[in-house]
């Protein structure tokens, strides 16, 4: 197959695995302020579609990071090639599809990093991984930056009901917390720009070095920014219901002021990550931080069994799109037959998984079963007064 072409092939692939990370992802700004009536569904996605595109324009650290960091490149590495990179893409986009199938906030990041990383043992073995990356940058973060992001959650909603409790009871004493949701989900929408888009752009720019359209350690071109802005802005805009719902409402029943505590921590955590090169799983800081926020408002409940079933995905999503890459790779190996193979065979599993998540359709009609009242974050029983003493 052309040198060109496969070029062509790996950068559209890339583009739609683009456009799944967006609909996979707009649950992490847009879940709490949809289950606490702060905005509208198609309201929210819109926001988060833009503020998507504007964040993949201000920083390129983390697109350094994966075109340059985890697969080694140049002189004393391998040169991967479109070939592999194109198998590696496949393994991701299954397992994000089979993830929003079953409505898991899974990471779009390591199933990224989990077919590349299969795909590239495949054809170059260990050496061609640069495990020291994958450790400081890539491991690390998924573990502390959850735990971190929802101990500021928790931290922050007990704040915010400590400083309102006089507003306990209250139909609208925490409406303002509600208004304020708009602000703090649209700066994690921003946030997520920031980091997930340019993990594309990574790719890409690690497709065009493999063939020496760009020089060894150079950062994404211009156009290669823009269009990956535009893809994930795309998939923003479609919704990825399924997701939202077990993000917004079956993990714990988010009120305002805890689903602002917690899209602020998540905007804090994204955003300082992102200036650190850190490609961290956006989808497991806004999970971190509405289990914080559960546990620090009085009266909530946490779904552990659902944080549980979210807990596995995570832990299965690197190992399993890294088994996918890593079979696409042996079956690209035969040459440009087996690139058609694994075109047709992805396209009919994409397919299949489409046509199943219409038996059980989740919409912006039904993506909420009930949304929260604007004000009432806890409800206290009033203690009862003291019985005045009868003198003897």
């Amino acid at each position: 197959m052309e040198l060109t072409l496969i070029v062509v092939l790996v950068i559209a692939l890339a583009l739609f695995f683009d456009f799944t990370n967006g609909f996979h992802d707009t649950a992490n700004a847009m879940a709490t302020p949809i289950a606490t009536g702060a905005l509208r569904p198609k309201v929210a996605v819109g926001i988060a579609a833009i503020l998507n595109l504007v964040g993949a324009f201000l920083s390129t650290e983390v697109a350094k990071t994966i075109s340059g960091g985890i697969i080694k490149e140049g002189d004393d590495g391998v040169l991967i090639t479109p070939q592999l990179i194109f198998a590696g893409l496949i393994g991701a986009i299954v397992w994000n599809m089979i993830t929003w199938l079953l409505g898991l906030p899974s990471s779009s990041s390591h199933a990224l990093f989990g077919g590349l990383i299969g795909s590239a043992l495949v054809g170059f073995g260990l050496q061609a991984i640069d495990f020291s990356v994958v450790m400081s940058k890539v491991v690390l973060p998924a573990i502390l930056a959850p735990l971190t992001a929802g101990l500021i959650a928790y931290t922050a909603t007990k704040l915010a009901y400590a400083i309102t409790r006089r507003y306990d009871g209250k139909p609208d004493g925490r409406d303002g917390f509600r208004r304020a949701q708009i602000f703090s989900s649209s700066l994690v929408a921003l946030a997520h720009g920031t980091n997930d888009a340019q993990k594309t752009m990574g790719v890409i720019t690690l497709t065009l070095i493999s063939v020496g359209l760009q020089p060894v350690g150079s950062g994404p071109e211009f156009w290669v920014v823009v269009v990956c802005a535009v893809a994930i802005a795309l998939g923003t805009y479609m919704g990825g219901w399924r997701i939202i719902k077990t993000l917004g409402t079956g993990l714990t029943d988010v009120k305002p002021a805890q689903g602002f505590a917690a899209e602020t921590s998540t905007a804090a955590t994204i955003l300082a990550s992102t200036h650190l090169g850190f490609a961290l799983s956006t989808t497991q800081v806004a999970s971190g931080s509405v289990i914080g926020s559960g546990m620090g408002r009085r009266g909530s409940k946490v779904r552990w069994r659902t944080a549980g079933r979210i807990g596995v995905g995570w832990l299965l999503t690197l190992p399993a799109a890294g088994i996918v890459g890593a079979l696409a790779a042996l079956v690209a190996s035969i040459g440009p037959i087996g690139i058609i193979i694994d075109t047709i065979i992805g396209v009919v599993v994409i397919a299949g998984i489409f046509l199943w998540s219409r038996r059980s359709e989740v919409s912006p009609s039904n993506v909420v079963s009930e949304v929260a009242d604007s004000g009432t974050a806890v409800k206290i029983k009033r203690n009862p007064k003291p019985k005045k003493k009868v003198a003897p």
